[in-house]
């Protein structure tokens, strides 16, 4: 007899070699929270662009579809979530818009959580053509946004230096078609905070995060698939919520210690900044709760 079902996510985002970043950042930690995880990496590097050298392939939209296409055929295409990352190209972009009504119309109840990975800081590290195809072509299909401030500035063409500029972008998200919008961080009136906003809740949902010295890569990438994970897992928002941002800066407040410890002149910084998941493993299971959510 088969056992309860086991949620199931295709994610589809970018893979190195060495180091943690896209699926690399998303899949440990989903499959500790018990998630099976099937990755589609679109691109394949030795290491993230942080380094001084990085190399590797990228893959075009006719490998997605042939890949897809193999899922289909041998029926293995029953997923309960899907997972976007970061995507490098307009047209492998697009074949997803493809990739998510074909997996919802398996599953109508599929969760697609889209990070619409443009940029950060004020700069874009993606082609300016993947901007008008997240706000026509994916973000419309999402059920779950998780962009950083930079990005829903992108989305929407609202500068972002208020709360109420904050609300003002998310309701404009939300016109789009996500039901929940995750805005991983935003930084507003010099404090960092993580703000999250549901259809059926009029109210923001903040939690305010301490600054650590340090940036971190592929940070990003682990905060939706907690967000992902717990969103599943806890029987409210903001249960969700502060199991997502304790574990991720708990995850990030091991990372800085040991950069700091690290002793090895040789190592370039970029590595030794590189998150420290498999050391964060009982942070991830089982987080302590210590940053709490607030509606305002």
């Amino acid at each position: 007899m088969c056992s309860k079902r086991t949620p199931r996510i295709l994610s589809i985002q970018s893979h190195v070699v060495s180091g943690y970043v896209g699926n690399k950042s998303a899949t440990f930690p989903l499959q500790l929270l018990g998630f099976e995880v099937d990755a589609i990496n679109s691109v394949q590097l030795s290491n993230h662009t942080g380094y001084k050298v990085f190399k590797g392939q990228v893959l075009n939209d006719k490998d997605l579809e042939d890949l897809m296409d193999g899922l289909i055929q041998n029926d293995l295409d029953n997923y309960t979530h899907l997972l976007t990352g970061y995507v490098g190209s307009a047209s492998f972009l697009k074949r997803i818009a493809g990739v998510v009504r074909t997996l919802k119309s398996k599953n109508p109840d599929l969760i697609y959580v889209c990070d619409p990975v443009m940029g950060d800081d004020g700069k874009m590290y993606v082609p300016e053509t993947l901007k008008e195809i997240y706000k026509t072509e994916i973000v419309p299909l999402a059920d779950i946004l998780t962009p950083n401030q930079f990005e829903v500035e992108l989305l929407t063409g609202i500068k972002v230096s208020t709360v109420s500029e904050l609300q003002n972008a998310i309701k404009e998200l939300h016109k789009i078609g996500p039901q929940t919008v995750a805005v991983s961080s935003t930084e507003i009136d010099d404090k960092l905070t993580a703000v999250f906003s549901t259809i059926k809740d009029k109210k923001l949902i903040k939690i305010d995060i301490p600054k650590i010295p340090s940036n971190f890569t592929g940070s990003g990438d682990l905060f939706a698939a907690l967000f992902l994970a717990h969103t599943y897992l806890q029987d409210n928002i903001k249960d969700a919520i502060e199991k997502t941002v304790n574990s991720l800066h708990s995850v990030l407040l091991q990372t800085y210690e040991h950069s700091q410890a690290c002793r090895d002149e040789k190592s370039q910084s970029a590595k030794k900044i590189e998150l420290r998941l498999i050391q964060s493993k009982n942070c991830i299971e089982n987080p302590e709760i210590r940053l709490r959510a607030q509606f305002s």
